[in-house]
């Protein structure tokens, strides 16, 4: 173990114990050292020389959103040392007659969104030092996607987090229309299988749409972390997206909708259970959904497309639930369910339940709620 990062860590500790001591809950000083405590925690205890599938990159997205908010060097080196890992790709087949994009692991499911995310950090990499180096390979892959007949590569709710900012992001780097308008046919085909027009919720994928599947209790089941993976995607989209985008509507009314959908099945702590509509499926706290879920309301009211009065009471509540029950006193983010594509019952998930793409999903709401309380301050 690294004893300076160790010796850090434990300072933001002491900080964060004076913090609560001293009744300075939820100041600005607060959330950055609880958000720098969890961060150093994970970086402490796990090397960046991992590969580039969609946990890892999930974790980074919040570690640069966290290097933006704080300019911490450490932060930028490990992303950094984690792209160069893996040199600035994904899955690494260079033969384009095998590229795959159904579920896979291989280096040949190249087209497979879930080897897509990481291009997100590496383009955030690039904007702090742009070498063309850094982005050849996602823009070698989504050009030669884009040039496919295909529409139905985002068949799963998490691939619209893995790859609709990677569009957005490509869009804004590179002013190729092509990315807005592929962004728009995938998007609506992904819609098409697993959007619920009542609800205003997704389903994880077209296996579990109802009546074909139902909750133990025959309600349907839309699983938290899925609809928050959605839901955070379509604030990065909005975040990154030109204001005069023909399409930009659609990803607002969806946004929209959701953040009206979500807050109703918030429970009484704060979290969301993971199966969102029927809360004895699963029942229980879970901290990836509901940090996503924390993030994008957060996301929105500091962006003026939700109402304070209506939907801060949600956010703060599933900000407590995250740093007074997720987050221990060491810094481990607890309570996340383990990889997976449903609200399983019986499932244990407790405070030693921890996951990369959970700490991610942290980092990114505590941003948000440091950015609340700066503009509030």
């Amino acid at each position: 173990m690294n004893l300076f990062k160790l010796y850090k860590s434990v300072f933001t500790a002491l900080c964060l114990a004076l913090l609560s001591i001293t009744g300075y809950a939820q100041s600005k000083a607060d959330v950055l050292a609880r958000i720098n405590l969890a961060n150093q925690y994970w970086q402490t205890n796990n090397k960046p020389q991992v590969r580039a599938f969609w946990d890892h990159a999930a974790y980074h997205t919040g570690n640069m959103e966290l290097y933006a908010l704080t300019k911490n060097e450490t932060y930028l080196k490990y992303s950094e040392d984690w792209a160069e890992h893996n040199k600035w790709m994904g899955a690494k087949s260079t033969d384009k007659t095998k590229w795959k994009y159904k579920y896979g692991e291989t280096d040949e499911h190249v087209l497979f969104g879930d080897w897509q995310i990481c291009f997100q950090t590496y383009i955030d990499l690039y904007h702090i030092k742009p070498e063309a180096y850094k982005v050849a390979r996602a823009k070698e892959v989504m050009e030669y996607e884009m040039s496919t007949p295909n529409n139905d590569y985002w068949w799963w709710a998490d691939g619209l987090y893995m790859v609709m900012p990677v569009m957005t992001k490509l869009y804004k780097l590179t002013g190729n229309k092509q990315y807005s308008d592929k962004l728009y046919e995938y998007f609506m085909y992904a819609n098409s299988i697993m959007y619920d027009k009542g609800e205003k919720l997704y389903y994880r994928d077209a296996k579990y749409v109802y009546p074909q599947h139902k909750s133990v209790n025959g309600k349907k089941d839309f699983w938290a972390r899925g609809d928050g993976w959605v839901f955070a995607g379509l604030a990065k989209v909005l975040k990154d997206l030109p204001a005069n985008d023909p399409h930009r509507a659609e990803y607002l009314t969806k946004y929209t909708n959701m953040a009206k959908a979500i807050i109703k099945s918030q429970q009484a702590e704060g979290y969301w259970t993971r199966s969102i509509l029927d809360a004895a499926h699963a029942p229980g706290p879970e901290t990836s959904g509901t940090a996503f879920f924390t993030y994008g309301l957060l996301w929105g009211i500091n962006n003026g497309y939700l109402k304070e009065k209506t939907y801060l009471p949600a956010a703060k509540k599933g900000w407590d639930y995250l740093t007074k029950t997720a987050l221990q006193q060491d810094g481990k983010l607890g309570y996340v369910q383990p990889i997976g594509e449903k609200a399983i019952p019986g499932q244990v998930v407790d405070a030693n339940s921890t996951a990369n793409f959970g700490v991610g999903a942290f980092l990114l709401a505590g941003c948000e709620m440091y950015r609340y309380l700066s503009n509030t301050k």
